[in-house]
């Protein structure tokens, strides 16, 4: 059982205002006041006829003023009754404290609790909140906003902000390191020797990498033409001392030749033999990179050496840097390509589920399972929110504001109170004279 409230008076706050503010407030002020004056009105003038037949039955008036002082009476009787009822949901009547009186002051955190078990019971059930959210056919209504451009551009425009705030409150040294770490544990987790090699090896069945050999065949016939005097000088470099120069010319001039005459073939001949070998190299690479536990390993020690390179770290670090200025333009400009794709997304979902196709059904049932889940999982939580809040409210001022809200409408109790007694004392005067 819930325990009872210790809150004292100083704990307690005040109701939120009525809708509309003051004004609204007064309004309904009034009108309860001009509806109290007309429920007294028909108790007073109860009591006046009450009084002007009793005297004139006493006169001797006609047997038919019994009948207007019973009705009368009987009037003025509901009135009163009617009235105590009224008032003693609200406060004391005349300030007695009659037991069973001021009910909502006095009762207020029994009436939260009944409130928030009434809303868990009948509305906050699971197959009541399906039913309504299957009613309203959410995937549609958000599909059929979604679709209009405007409304896009401006979902657009709050997913920007969105995102500018968030990478502009990370830190970039936090995000760096994170990125270094991640991208490092990545790479290192995954031997490079298989990937690779299956690369590779696809390339050079695809023939892929010939334009690589032809570019490094014709600078290579390029860098032997227009070095001449370089080769001659190497080869002089290497010749024996007790050579004659002229010798050593005519032996670098004739090896210049046959290097010359050898890259112009390489880049010449498709099928050359060096080129035919290259391929060869390359293929037998290829498989020694996916299946030699050796090439594996040598391959991994290259691996760690790049990685543990300063260069290539500070690449990492300087990749967030520069996403970051990227992302942040594109953000900020409402023609970049990143807005106008996004938009153009949101438009073709919007269409999408607002045509009704397999996707609004699916949404539909995402959310109805959704909101199923919170009212089965956490009704009691939104309950609690409806009695903590009402336990914590003023008593009198949460009286005063019922009062406002329905007071108006109750007054019609005390109206109809005195019309029914009256009625009811007439035909029971009625029966009375004809019976007994």
């Amino acid at each position: 059982m819930k325990q009872a409230s210790t809150t004292g008076p100083a704990e307690w706050h005040s109701p939120p205002p009525l809708p509309g503010g003051l004004g609204a407030e007064e309004a309904k002020r009034r009108g309860l006041r001009r509806m109290k004056a007309v429920a007294l009105g028909f108790l007073v003038g109860a009591a006046v006829v009450f009084l002007l037949a009793s005297w004139a039955e006493k006169a001797g008036w006609p047997g038919w003023v019994g009948y207007v002082r019973a009705a009368a009476e009987a009037g003025m009787i509901g009135a009163l009754a009617d009235w105590f009822a009224v008032t003693a949901l609200f406060r004391y009547p005349l300030g007695i404290k009659i037991p069973h009186t001021a009910i909502i002051p006095n009762r207020k955190r029994q009436l939260g609790d009944s409130l928030g078990e009434f809303v868990g019971t009948h509305f906050l059930a699971p197959d009541v909140v399906r039913d309504k959210v299957r009613r309203v056919g959410v995937a549609g209504s958000i599909g059929g906003w979604l679709a209009r451009p405007d409304n896009a551009e401006r979902v657009t425009a709050e997913l920007a902000n969105v995102l500018r705030g968030a990478v502009t409150v990370l830190r970039d040294e936090d995000v760096q390191a994170v990125m270094e770490q991640a991208v490092g544990n990545r790479i290192i987790d995954k031997e490079w020797g298989p990937p690779l090699g299956a690369i590779l090896g696809q390339v050079v069945v695809d023939g892929a990498h010939h334009k690589l050999v032809d570019l490094v065949s014709d600078r290579s016939y390029e860098w032997v033409r227009d070095n001449h005097e370089t080769v001659l000088r190497v080869v002089s470099d290497r010749a024996p001392t007790w050579s004659p120069k002229f010798v050593d010319e005519l032996v670098a001039d004739k090896v210049y030749g046959e290097v010359l005459s050898f890259a112009w073939a390489v880049k010449v001949d498709v099928n050359h033999p060096m080129r035919l070998a290259l391929d060869r190299f390359l293929s037998e690479f290829a498989a020694d990179l996916r299946d030699d536990p050796d090439t594996i390993a040598r391959a991994e020690q290259v691996k760690l050496q790049v990685i543990e390179h300063p260069e290539v770290q500070k690449l990492i670090g300087a990749a967030w840097a520069t996403g970051k200025d990227m992302l942040l333009a594109a953000t900020e400009d409402p023609s970049s390509e990143l807005r106008q794709r996004v938009r153009q997304a949101l438009c073709r979902l919007g269409e999408r589920l607002a045509s009704g196709d397999s996707l609004a059904g699916k949404v539909d049932t995402w959310i109805e399972d959704a909101a199923a889940h919170v009212v089965t999982n956490y009704s009691r939580e939104l309950t609690t929110l409806i009695t903590d809040t009402v336990e914590r409210w003023d008593p009198q001022e949460t009286s005063r504001r019922i009062e406002l809200q329905v007071g108006r409408d109750l007054q019609f109790i005390r109206i109809n109170g005195t019309v029914v007694g009256a009625l009811a004392g007439l035909a029971i005067h009625t029966i009375a004279e004809l019976f007994f």
